[in-house]
């Protein structure tokens, strides 16, 4: 598992982002105080407090060098 914050401000933002984790066959959970979403569901992404960045677990075994490059533009 692989850990990261990204940010998520915008509502074009959302939608890039939760295409491309859609690639991947891999979980992505965006975790907050109060709540642990699918990074794929962007209904569920726009419950969140998108003013701050979010921490999000990528469960994959082994390296995982492709999705942080394709994630690059949100990663802070």
């Amino acid at each position: 598992m692989k850990s990261v914050r990204v940010s998520l401000n915008t509502i074009d933002r959302v939608k890039n982002f939760v295409n491309t984790v859609s690639k991947f066959e891999y979980d992505f959970e965006l975790i907050t105080e109060r709540a642990i979403i699918n990074a794929k569901s962007i209904i569920g992404i726009f419950s969140l407090d998108l003013t701050k960045p979010i921490h999000m677990n990528i469960h994959a075994d082994g390296r995982v060098d492709h999705v942080i490059d394709a994630l690059e533009l949100y990663i802070v």
